[in-house]
Parts: C-alpha cells; structure tokens; sequence
C-alpha cells in the first residue's frame, strides 16, 4: 500500500509548505516507479477549498473522515499569524491530533505548524525546531520544549519539525532517505533541482539575510562592517565603527537579533568560513585566517558550538571528495 503523507492546512496556510513536501514525496514515487509508494492528501478540518498566503485556492479533503494508519506520517503546515491562532484554537483539529499520535508512523510540521502540535500537548519535553522568529515565542510559551534555534530540521524519534518554508523540503528528503536510502534523496533533489541538499544542523540563521531585512536598521551597518573586517573584528572595535557604546551595541544585539555581539561576529565568520569552504579548496588554516578565526582549532570550536560539525565535516557534506586540507 505504501506510505500515506497527511498534510494538515486551514485557510491562510503557507503554499510552501504544503507544496514543498508535497513535491519531495511525489517525485520519491516516481523515482521509485510506484505511484503508491507515496501518496499525498491535502486535509483539513471540514475540507474544501482553502485559501494559502500567496492568494492561491487549494483543495483539500475533510481531516476528519480521514482514519490514521499506522504507516501514515502526519504533517502540521505553518501559516500567517492570524490564520495559525485560528488553528490553535480548532478544538477538532486538536482532538485528531491527539487521536492520531501514537498511530501514526511519523507526526511533523512545517514552519510555525509546530504551534499546533504543542498547543495539542504532542512534544513535551522534545526538541524542535521552527522559523527563527518563532523561536522565542515557541520557547516563551512552551517553556518544557528544547527550542533549536539553529537546525533547519530535527528528527526526535517518531517527531519530525522544521524551520520555515523551504526547510520543508530538506525535512521531507531526510524522510526519504530514512525509509529508503541516500541515492534515492540525491535523485530527488537532482530531479527538483535543488542547489545542494542540506543536512538538518545547518545553520537557518542567515546574518546576511536578516542584514537586509531593514537596511535603516543600525545593526544592519553593522554587520555589513563586521563583514568587511572579518579579520580584525572584536567588540570594542565593532562598536567603534558603529559610532555606539558597547552597551548600546548589546542593546541592539540582543533586542534585534537575541545574540551578543561576540556571538554577532562569531556568526558572521562561520557564515563565511562555510562559504570557502563549500566553494573553494583553500586549505582549513587559510579559511581559519580569511574567517577571522585565526586558528582552525579557534575555528572548529566555533562550528561545533552553532553546527555541531568540525569544518572538515561539513565540507565533506558540501562538497564530497574535497580535502578539507
């Protein structure tokens, strides 16, 4: 009969993350040359046309005349704000949650999905993820969860969650390879055209991303001159040049980002190091240096603290075959 894949969503649902798993499970069928291997069915509690964040109208079938299988894996969509309090406080939703868990091979979610299941009382005491906005929220209100802020996806058991939007992709390939191996992953990914397949303890956490979510944010000069002074960069310099006291620098920091600003410029170097590394064959001692590490033992303690990699690990699983030097 093969797997069936039980994607919850409700009206404002995020498209990516019901689209993106979607598309993984369907391609894995026809690699496989077995349509049934997996199948996937859109739910939602009452069924029927559901409108998703990019304005698209989506059909789906009603959640509740769907009875749980034990080979099924269930998974919870994100979606905006509004639309997610909504689904936290269906009461039917919740009751076949709690129904289905225990059932099911797999329960997940996608994004902020992971408010459903713990508003349901599914992950106590587990370790999850979800978009790095949510992160605090999460652990705010669920103060029993191990919150990882970092991985794009984690796998506790039968538990599966992962960070926002496209992460959804990668935590439905890392399903894939469980239930069949590596080179079926790799084909998936090939045949969606993905640039690289990412691993869950990758970093979500992009400097270089949230730098530009608001260029008059005075953090985002800031680590625009972290960047360019990778080498030389400490707090009282970055300071400095931010024309701030270091306490106002900590302010900022910790109010903006949730970070120190030591911890600020230790991000940025493994951003950068991770760059060289996946694209260039520049030995560890001179990534250490162009980094700002200064050492490779600098360095790795680094990766270990935000990946849980060495960088010889990690540009093993970037770039198969490279020399990490």
């Amino acid at each position: 009969m093969g797997q069936r894949i039980v994607i919850v969503a409700y009206d404002g649902v995020a498209t990516l993350d019901i689209t993106g798993p979607a598309d993984v499970f369907t391609e894995a069928a026809r690699q496989l040359g077995d349509g049934n291997a997996y199948r996937v069915e859109l739910t939602s509690m009452g069924g029927g046309a559901r409108r998703t964040t990019s304005g698209i109208t989506v059909h789906s079938r009603d959640l509740a005349r769907v009875r749980p299988r034990a080979s099924d894996t269930v998974l919870v969509a994100g979606g905006g704000e509004r639309a997610l309090r909504a689904a936290v406080a269906d009461d039917g939703l919740r009751r076949w949650l709690q129904h289905a868990n225990g059932r099911v091979d797999r329960m997940g979610s996608v994004c902020s999905g992971v408010f459903v299941l713990a508003t349901a009382g599914l992950l106590a005491g587990r370790r999850v993820a979800t978009h790095w906005q949510a992160c605090g929220p999460l652990a705010n209100m669920f103060p029993d969860l191990s919150v990882d802020a970092n991985a794009i996806y984690v796998n506790d058991g039968r538990l599966w969650t992962s960070a926002g939007v496209t992460t959804g992709i990668d935590m439905a390939l890392a399903m894939v390879e469980h239930d069949h191996d590596a080179a079926l992953a790799d084909a998936v990914a090939a045949a969606l055209v993905l640039y690289v397949r990412r691993p869950g303890f990758q970093s979500q956490f992009s400097q270089a991303l949230i730098g530009q979510l608001e260029r008059s944010d005075p953090l985002s000069q800031v680590t625009a001159w972290i960047r360019d002074h990778l080498e030389e960069a400490d707090v009282e310099r970055v300071a400095q040049a931010a024309g701030m006291s270091i306490r106002t620098l900590h302010r900022h920091c910790r109010d903006r980002l949730g970070l120190t600003p030591a911890k600020l410029i230790d991000r940025l170097r493994v951003e950068h190091a991770t760059t060289l590394l996946s694209t260039t064959d520049a030995l560890a001692k001179e990534v250490a240096d162009q980094s700002g590490f200064g050492t490779v033992a600098r360095m790795t303690r680094a990766f270990d603290r935000q990946l849980g990699v060495p960088p010889r690990e990690y540009r093993l699983l970037h770039r198969r075959g490279l020399d990490a030097g």
